[in-house]
């Protein structure tokens, strides 16, 4: 795929993308997105998971005065898998946070070339850099068998797994927002970041056709 990439990037706007080279990433791209739903479908179900053992553990403490620090914890642990599991699902589906008053203002074009910039310059480095300071602490934690320090309380490399999992499938997202830029600047794609909200949906003809005649 890096080979791939590679060919994508060095093109020209002068060139043509070899539809084999393209079509190859846009199947690992397709991959990836599929990949990333399904662990972001378990995400969603994670929060009702942690809502109603959030709910019980508080109905059995003060109805019965029992407590416990294991059912405590597995709620932030829950919560830490559905924030950094749930990444890569955000970036998917493009609901990130964005300075809408100034995105707005550029063309799909600079738009995707932003993002291109910001995947590679920032986003994948950044989650490189995570993974590669996350690991030893986790493999550290399973070797040990280290627990948490409260009475009865869980064993901690599950939760620290959850961080180099969590940008391990950020970056892979990362790499296929990247290949659907590229397909859109280079190959006449589809824009990945138009909007699909109804009122979006009726302005967009008119806004591609002011941008083809400018």
């Amino acid at each position: 795929m890096a080979a791939c990439l590679q060919r994508v990037l060095c093109a020209t706007a002068n060139d043509t993308l070899s539809d084999r080279y393209m079509k190859n990433l846009l199947v690992i791209s397709r991959a990836i997105d599929a990949l990333t739903t399904l662990v972001g479908q378990i995400a969603i179900w994670l929060i009702l998971a942690s809502t109603m053992i959030s709910a019980g553990n508080a109905l059995v403490r003060y109805t019965f005065g029992i407590g416990s620090n294991a059912m405590l914890e597995i709620q932030w642990y829950l919560f830490a898998a559905v924030f950094m599991l749930g990444a890569g699902y955000a970036f998917l589906k493009n609901v990130h946070v964005r300075i809408d008053f100034l995105s707005h203002k550029f063309s799909a074009r600079t738009r995707n070339w932003i993002d291109v910039g910001g995947i590679l310059i920032f986003l994948l480095p950044l989650c490189y850099l995570m993974i590669f300071l996350s690991m030893p602490i986790t493999i550290q934690a399973f070797t040990s068998g280290e627990t948490s320090f409260n009475p009865g309380g869980l064993i901690r490399w599950p939760v620290y797994a959850f961080i180099p999992a969590g940008f391990a499938l950020l970056g892979l997202q990362g790499m296929s927002e990247l290949i659907k830029r590229l397909n859109f600047l280079f190959a006449g794609g589809p824009d990945p970041l138009a909007h699909t909200n109804p009122e979006d949906a009726d302005a967009a003809p008119a806004a591609i056709n002011r941008e083809q005649a400018s």
